[in-house]
């Protein structure tokens, strides 16, 4: 029997891609949004906008259920200043993670902001956190990931509401059960 995910713990997080170069940087935005659903993030906001890559990432929810969205950000810093929560800024050379971990988990709702690789002087000051992830040059996705694990810990193994798809663990080999529609 395929058991529900169960609600996820801590604050409720949205993702803030900025600076992505269409054309150029699909393959790592494209693993920036998977990390951040896989791991509970509501929504990742994407600036500039990218059609063909939120098509891709809506139908990687329409299959294995969820309701992660890409929605297009034409200006980032509306993004920033109508978000309705914390605005922790992802970076290698803000405060120590374990250091601002309690604040984080105590916010009811926390927009990640990940930048490519100039990213703008006005950002560090429009966060509320500026967060080294870690002191190296590391990617987005690393830095978002690790976050989110530290705030939920290891997702869930189960079936996301609406999923068509799931993984069915096992020693070796690889099983997907595959739903029809219509079914349960």
């Amino acid at each position: 029997m395929i058991r529900p995910r169960r609600k996820a713990r801590g604050p409720t997080v949205s993702v803030l891609r900025i600076g992505h170069r269409p054309g150029r940087d699909p393959r790592l935005t494209t693993h920036l949004a998977l990390a951040a659903r896989a791991w509970g993030a509501e929504r990742m906001f994407l600036n500039p906008p990218d059609a063909e890559l939120a098509s891709r990432i809506d139908a990687v929810s329409r299959e294995w259920g969820g309701s992660f969205r890409v929605e297009p950000a034409s200006d980032w810093r509306a993004v920033v200043r109508e978000h309705a929560g914390g605005v922790a800024h992802l970076t290698m050379y803000g405060e120590p993670l374990d250091r601002l971990l309690p604040k984080l988990a105590a916010a009811p709702r926390l927009l990640l902001v990940v930048g490519g690789a100039k990213v703008p002087a006005e950002l560090y000051r429009r966060a509320d956190w500026n967060i080294a992830v870690g002191s190296e040059p590391h990617s987005e996705v690393a830095a978002v990931a690790v976050l989110m694990d530290r705030l939920r810990g290891i997702p869930k193994r189960g079936a996301r509401p609406g999923a068509r798809r799931v993984i069915l663990p096992q020693p070796r080999g690889k099983r997907v059960l595959v739903r029809r529609a219509g079914r349960p």
